[in-house]
């Protein structure tokens, strides 16, 4: 192939048992697959063999830009990992996207991803700079926290390098352990940092020299101007008085600091939330922390995340008149809703959160939590969405009474807090150890009849003014816990969101929602919400959310840029910007639904994945009634997955896809491979 243009054109197989390493050409993927999670899904299906554990040195992780990463196209900072997944239950197959400017430095050095195999004799770590790729010791970095750790890299090999790490959560293979840049963005829902830590790697630094060149520099610049238009610019540094999501605020005494920034290089907003001069740890000194999604909820959970109408605050059912990316929500720069809009009153018809009485604010507190997960390099979703809160319940209906955790469980206690994450992370004594296992794995091992569907009565509704059922453990599917998933956290969303959402956490191998949020129209939500188990509707917005969702991590983009309805073809432009490829937003969902059907295909060959499996999994959580007492039944969900499966064009009574749509996607030898095993036909 000519000259890739997008692409810097190598991808560098690392092993670690060896101290080797070989190079892989770009263009033996390319441009069947675009980047990112497609190239990864390919390389994995090639080269794991089905029954491989996720700390086995013949797990892989595979790590891939995309074809607008360093290009400058806004959003396209973002990479991916995949690998076998220790967090998922069981392990499986998985990935994790992560932000940062460490990609766009991968690919100036002269990669388009990397290939980590084996297992490294000693702690070890990875120095790449400009084509040439060093195994150094980590003995001096094992032990260390992220930021410690971060530091001393820099101090080793220059201030202008970059770095992705590990904590201790990782070293001691704690199943939820993260991968974390020098800026706090983390690759952290499979459990990667665990993988690190199994194959005795601490790090990866990188510094480059070189450039990629996109295609198109004038359409670069044009997109850099349209995507997310107005661009948000940086403000000045802020002094907050109140704290918590919008419509849940708490009074702070004497304020904080905020400041805006950009999370990974490219991007053209600035959403994330910078907090200054936070209460540490681990030092009298103050720190800083870049507040993401879930981190509010550290300081105060006695409400729900408040939601709104189905075309409320996160704009799931939208209308061209009031639609606008999540990063707008994030930095708090919404305009004003257009209500010329005739369906402006029922898009943003408000719906009052339940009532959760987990932990009351505390500033300090909650800046220890998070402090804590971000020096240990531990998921925060499963700390403060599901440990805690399972404590919290668990505690009040008196599940705990006989056992002794070594200090009286209190989660309104930083002294406790701090005792339990240090039990955990450096698995200290039985339930130390448990824990490290993660929620799924420690509740069965408790009992999960007892330690996981016991009711808590603290729940309360506001909208039907009642106490509502809800199970101590807030777990949703595959060993991860609910996320929009209409209870227990995030629950006041309309009810064919929360079906949509369930839908697709049972296609999917982790938590999804942090890559497809779930988007329609208002027009269908119209459409479908009386009956949304039950309207092709429904399983048609699932299927697009899940291609996109693997377009925006091969082309790459963000989640919160990615999709916008009403343009779309915005990640087809940015993928002809970078590369110069000419490509229509319908053959890029094509490479979407190949990259997803390979994933499927993998599914299927390694976990043994079938309709029984998926229906099963799901459906427990949606037994739970939500803020309006809704719940789905047997039928209504078997009749959705029905749907779903015809859309697809898979198999209803297995869930398999038919050969017809393999070779329609290019894929005949996957076909043929599966049927090998009789699970194609």
């Amino acid at each position: 192939m000519d000259k890739l243009y997008g692409y810097v054109g190598k991808i560098a197989r690392i092993n670690l048992t060896d101290s080797t390493v070989a190079f892989i050409s770009t263009s033996d993927y390319v441009p069947k697959y675009i980047g990112g999670r497609s190239i990864c899904n390919k390389i994995f299906w090639d080269e794991v063999k089905p029954g491989t554990k996720a700390f086995d040195p013949e797990n892989k992780i595979i790590y891939m830009t995309g074809p607008t990463t360093a290009t400058g196209i806004p959003t396209g900072g973002r990479t991916v990992f995949t690998s076998i997944a220790p967090n998922s239950f069981p392990e499986q197959y998985a990935w994790s996207g992560i932000g940062g400017w460490f990609g766009a430095e991968v690919k100036f050095a002269g990669f388009d991803g990397f290939i980590l195999e084996g297992k490294a004799p000693e702690p070890t770590y990875l120095y790449i700079e400009d084509g040439e790729i060093k195994f150094l010791s980590a003995r001096n970095l094992w032990g260390k926290l992220v930021h410690d750790t971060q530091r001393k890299l820099e101090e080793i090999h220059g201030k202008d390098v970059k770095s992705i790490v590990i904590g201790p959560a990782g070293e001691n293979l704690m199943r939820n352990a993260s991968v974390t840049t020098s800026n706090d963005n983390v690759a952290a829902k499979a459990g990667l940092g665990a993988v690190f830590g199994s194959k005795n790697l601490k790090a990866i630094t990188v510094r480059g020299a070189g450039v990629v060149v996109p295609a198109d520099i004038k359409k670069v610049l044009e997109l850099r101007l349209k995507m997310s238009h107005p661009a948000m610019i940086p403000r000045p540094v802020i002094n907050e008085t109140e704290h918590g999501l919008p419509g849940a605020t708490t009074i702070v005494e004497g304020g904080w600091q905020r400041a805006q920034v950009a999370c990974s290089h490219g991007c053209n907003q600035h959403c994330m939330c910078l907090m200054l001069d936070m209460k540490s740890a681990f030092s009298e000194e103050k720190v800083n922390h870049v507040e993401k999604c879930v981190s509010p909820l550290a300081f105060n959970m006695t409400i729900d995340v408040p939601y709104g109408g189905p075309g409320g605050p996160g704009g799931t059912f939208q209308t061209e008149q009031n639609h606008y990316p999540a990063c707008k929500m994030l930095s708090r720069e919404v305009d004003p809703p257009d209500t010329s809009d005739p369906y402006f009153e029922q898009e943003f018809a408000p719906a009052p959160s339940d009532i959760l009485n987990y932990w009351k604010h505390d500033f300090d507190k909650g800046s220890i939590i998070n402090d804590l997960c971000n020096e240990y390099g531990i998921d925060k979703w499963d700390v403060i969405i599901w440990l805690l809160p399972w404590l919290a319940m668990g505690k009040n209906e008196g599940v705990f009474d006989d056992i002794d955790f070594g200090m009286e469980i209190d989660v309104e206690s930083e002294k406790f807090i701090r005792y339990l994450l240090d039990m955990i992370v450096y698995r200290k004594g039985y339930y130390g150890n448990l824990l490290a296992e993660g929620m799924a794995r420690a509740i069965r091992t408790l009992g999960k009849e007892k330690f996981g569907n016991t009711i808590y009565h603290g729940r309360y509704s506001r909208i039907l003014d009642k106490q509502i059922d809800i199970p101590i453990s807030l777990e949703g599917a595959w060993g991860h816990t609910v996320h929009w998933q209409g209870r227990g956290f995030q629950g006041s969303i309309a009810k064919p969101a929360w079906v949509a959402t369930n839908l697709h956490q049972m296609n999917a191998t982790r938590d999804s929602q942090t890559i497809q949020h779930h988007h329609d129209t208002f027009e269908h939500y119209l459409e479908l919400k009386d009956d949304p188990c039950r309207s092709p509707l429904t399983a048609k917005a699932v299927v697009m959310g899940e291609n996109m969702a693997e377009i925006k991590d091969s082309v790459t983009c963000c989640d919160w840029q990615s999709p916008n309805l009403f343009w779309p073809e915005m990640e087809a432009e940015m993928f002809s910007a970078a590369t110069g490829i000419p490509m229509t937003k319908e053959e890029l969902l094509n490479v979407g639904e190949r990259s997803r059907l390979l994933y499927r295909a993998i599914m299927i060959n390694h976990s043994g994945r079938n309709r029984q499996m998926e229906v099963n999994e799901i459906f427990a959580i949606m037994q739970y009634p939500d803020p309006w007492g809704e719940t789905v039944t047997w039928d209504e969900w078997n009749d959705l997955v029905d749907l779903y499966y015809a859309e697809r064009g898979w198999d209803k009574e297995t869930g398999w896809p038919a050969r017809e749509v393999y070779e329609r996607l290019g894929l005949d030898e996957i076909a043929d491979e599966l049927a090998e095993s009789g699970k194609c036909r």
